[in-house]
């Protein structure tokens, strides 16, 4: 069941105040409007908002197993629970997919989480044995955070559910650099210091006296030999795996959508879904951006037109940016990242008047090597044997390609220091460069980054967001593909492009041009032009104080000579965003519209037979 889950674990026999555990719903709100619960144990209390979308009639969580052993609160689907349903032999009294969890944990225990699909984190404790476990999916599709207070351990959704309790948060400097690099903090860190995510595949169990254990339950299968698989054997495969992935992620008892940006993966997942649904009608959507809007929406509109969905178009304008910036960071419980943040809540806004899922071909790039910036995988990691002097020339170039923000020498000297040991990444294992750079974004990129907007800016909106094409099972198969059919005769995403034919046009398929981007410069001169120099030059800014001042100060000087190089205009944004960030949770929060609804604290009910 989708929503927000939080809690609270003490040690040494404290107690749980209920208070904490109303104003934790409070703050996830948004994730779930359509009703809340909360529960008081000993040493433990969880709290939980619902939106509803499988079994609505049953939508009571914190929920408790039959035998009395088990209280879990879950946000996600288990898209298998059906299947589940059948091989538990169990006393079920809802439909739905949170009982299906609480069944296998009574009888399995906490290893069940195994056996299911879908997206999902969820908070499960053991009265038996005083245990509470933390988990979250194998892709990293749904959040969950937590933070050491005084006396125990806070657990939720949404870091923002987390501060309700224990001191002030503080910045974590060890995670700026990361942040520069990329505009996202890897598992896990976060821009709060102490606060943690669960890493993707990975369980945190809290054990009476505050003992943590982190254990991961899921490992990505390594890459087939090359001659392992023909091109004919993997279209057939690929082809099978999106089929049931989609199939899959239709389950709901809403209206479900798509959103059709008009790229490959979504309109391979939205023509699967018109086969998989037959004459019912599917809605589509698709968001444009400024004075771009027209040519970033046309390829949608084709694929829908030939498709036959019925679709909805919503443009953005740079006007609205200084109205959604302080809005959308405090969702965001970091700084917005790129233009697309204000997209993705445009889109969902709208979508949310019309279903209550929507559907996305998120994934498939990183899955089937559909970004440009894989071409240079192999060119990345041979700059790192270069000489020293070569290599200093060559390594910002690259690092630019790659997507970097502000190359490792730049970083160094706005922080004053290069990155702690502790923060950098370790190598990712890998059969060859390609194929290390997909593992490396599937395993940061993806969680940390697009998964995390796309989680957050629906909640924004009360939606939910499915990423078809990160059913694990396709993600499996993904991963056993060898890199030859992935970048092939100079095609990227080649396997799925042969998947698509048949559904698709060859003009969908191998689109001779790629929609313009909106220019970045172009929207903060129009949303946030008269602000940028107070924000990252004036006296009371925190980059200006914190960062090297003469480049911030450098920075914002090209940009009002008006300067329109990428370079500039992204790195701007990085800044900006992170002085909104710090002044949103460490100023005055903005005040957003969230009625408040107390939650329900319900006792442990009595084990039913």
């Amino acid at each position: 069941m989708m929503g927000g889950i939080g809690g609270i674990r003490v040690f040494d026999g404290g107690e749980v105040a209920a208070g904490t555990l109303r104003d934790m719903a409070d703050r996830l709100r948004h994730r779930g409007p359509d009703g809340s619960g909360s529960w008081v144990g000993p040493d433990v209390g969880l709290t939980h908002t619902r939106l509803a979308i499988l079994d609505s009639e049953h939508p009571r969580q914190p929920m408790h197993s039959a035998d009395g052993r088990w209280v879990l609160v879950l946000d996600g689907e288990v898209l298998n629970h059906a299947s589940l349903r059948g091989h538990l032999d169990y006393p079920f009294r809802t439909g739905g997919d949170t009982e299906v969890v609480v069944a296998g944990l009574a009888l399995e225990g906490i290893s069940f989480v195994e056996r299911m699909q879908g997206q999902f984190a969820f908070v499960a404790h053991d009265l038996r044995t005083g245990t509470t476990h933390l988990v979250r999916d194998r892709l990293g599709i749904m959040p969950l955070h937590y933070r050491h207070v005084p006396g125990g351990m806070a657990f939720a959704s949404e870091v923002k559910a987390l501060l309700t309790s224990g001191p002030a948060p503080r910045v974590d400097h060890r995670s700026l650099d990361a942040y520069l690099a990329t505009r996202a903090v890897p598992a896990p860190d976060t821009l709060f210091e102490g606060v943690k995510k669960v890493r993707p595949a990975h369980r945190v169990s809290v054990m009476p006296g505050g003992h943590v254990e982190e254990t991961q339950w899921w490992t990505p299968p390594e890459c087939d030999a090359d001659g392992a698989w023909t091109p004919a054997d993997a279209i057939e495969a690929v082809g099978d795996g999106v089929r049931e992935a989609v199939r899959s992620a239709l389950v709901a008892d809403v209206s479900v959508g798509a959103h059709l940006p008009g790229d490959l993966g979504s309109s391979l997942v939205v023509a699967q879904m018109r086969q998989l649904r037959g004459d019912d009608a599917v809605h589509t959507f698709s968001v444009g951006l400024g004075e771009h809007a027209d040519d970033e929406l046309s390829p949608a509109r084709r694929v829908s037109g030939l498709l036959g969905t019925r679709h909805h178009e919503v443009q953005v304008h740079p006007d609205e940016l200084g109205d959604l910036w302080a809005r959308l960071t405090w969702h965001r419980d970091a700084p917005i990242s790129d233009l697309v943040d204000v997209a993705a809540f445009g889109l969902a806004r709208t979508a949310r008047e019309h279903v209550g899922v929507v559907l996305t071909g998120l994934g498939g790039d990183a899955l089937f090597g559909g970004h440009a910036r894989y071409r240079y995988a192999r060119l990345a990691e041979r700059s790192h044997v270069l000489p020293a002097p070569m290599r200093s020339r060559l390594a910002p170039t690259v690092e630019r390609r790659l997507g970097a923000a502000f190359s490792t020498a730049e970083r160094a000297r706005l922080l004053g220091a290069s990155a702690p040991a502790e923060r950098r990444t370790a190598p990712t294992l890998g059969s060859d460069p390609v194929d290390r750079m997909l593992r490396h974004d599937l395993g940061h990129d993806l969680p940390d980054h697009l998964l995390e907007r796309a989680d957050r800016m629906s909640k924004a909106a009360s939606l939910e967001v499915r990423p078809a094409l990160l059913d694990h099972r396709l993600v499996e198969l993904a991963l056993r593909l060898p890199t030859s059919v992935k970048l092939r005769a100079g095609s990227t995403q080649w396997v799925l492009r042969e998947v698509a034919r048949g559904l698709l046009p060859d003009d969908v398929i191998d689109p001779r041009r790629q929609a313009p981007r909106p220019h970045l410069g172009a929207w903060l001169r129009a949303g946030l032009s008269d602000t940028v120099r107070e924000r990252l030059s004036g006296r009371g800014s925190w980059v200006g104080q914190t960062l090297n001042p003469s480049m911030v100060d450098h920075l914002v000087e090209r940009h009002e000579r008006g300067d329109g190089s990428a370079d500039v205009d992204v790195r701007l944004w990085t800044l900006l965003a992170l002085e909104e960030w710090h002044d949103c949770f460490f100023g005055t929060p903005p005040s957003l519209p969230h009625p408040r609804r107390d939650a329900q604290v319900v006792p442990v009910p009595a084990p039913h037979t």
